[in-house]
């Protein structure tokens, strides 16, 4: 199985080091590293030259899992559980990246003591989907300053949904002194409505709630960019495929 394969289609030729880290897959010296361990291949012939340029319409692949970053979970989180470091008698996320509550074939679970890192947090009396990773290519597109990568919440609230309501959700809203970024609302129940936002301020949601008279009463992330939680059951992970990483690098790229 790979972890990248694309068509290049620019009409310029490009070195392979470069472009693929134009492409967010790895650094320059990640990419000069992969063809030294000759896990780089092109139309299916192996690239020895670190130099090698790839003209248009050639497929460039990343052989073994290379080009994977680093080790990054999907995880279920449910309540009372915090994403990172956690205070005094609270249970970080990560403490359920073991053998028993890992979802789907059976993988090897890496060594994690170099720690993984939230990529968009979720607080303690929040639930659903959630990354930890090690693989900074990804965090940069997930979270990063310039990611276009929207995430969808199901919130459920004491107090009436109103169309003034909703509106001032929708746009209008400031949190520290700064104006939020529109955010789209759409009701689906008669206390629940779906949020999706394409920025992550403390605490965001429960904030915007309050500020319009409504109390978060459920809180549960659903989908992350092109990555939804699907089937994955509470309490469990699974680890995020090639695919999906290359997925969600593509579609959070300016």
């Amino acid at each position: 199985m790979t972890g990248f394969s694309r068509r290049y289609d620019e009409a310029e030729p490009q070195r392979v080091n470069r472009w693929l880290a134009q492409s967010g897959v790895c650094s320059r010296r990640e990419a000069e590293a992969l063809i030294a361990q000759g896990k780089v291949l092109i139309d299916g012939e192996v690239v020895s030259d670190p130099g090698r340029k790839i003209v248009q319409g050639q497929t460039l692949t990343l052989a073994d899992q290379a080009g994977q970053g680093g080790f990054t979970a999907v995880i279920h989180k449910p309540v009372g559980m915090v994403s990172a470091q956690p205070d005094p008698g609270q249970v970080p996320a990560v403490r359920l990246i073991t053998r028993a509550a890992l979802w789907g074939p059976a993988v090897q679970i890496p060594d994690l003591e170099g720690g993984l890192a939230p990529l968009g947090r979720l607080d303690m009396d929040s639930r659903g989907l959630l990354l930890l990773s090690q693989d900074g290519v990804l965090a940069k597109a997930v979270i990063g300053p310039q990611s276009l990568l929207d995430k969808q919440y199901r919130v459920r609230v004491e107090g009436e949904i109103n169309a003034a309501r909703i509106t001032q959700l929708r746009h209008g809203l400031s949190l520290d002194g700064r104006k939020l970024k529109p955010a789209r609302v759409d009701r689906i129940g008669q206390q629940t409505f779906d949020m999706i936002l394409t920025e992550g301020r403390n605490r965001q949601i429960r904030r915007m709630c309050e500020l319009v008279g409504l109390r978060v009463i459920d809180l549960f992330r659903t989908r992350i960019g092109p990555l939804t939680l699907g089937e994955l059951p509470e309490g469990r992970w699974r680890p995020l495929t090639a695919e999906e990483r290359e997925n969600l690098i593509r579609a959070g790229a300016p």
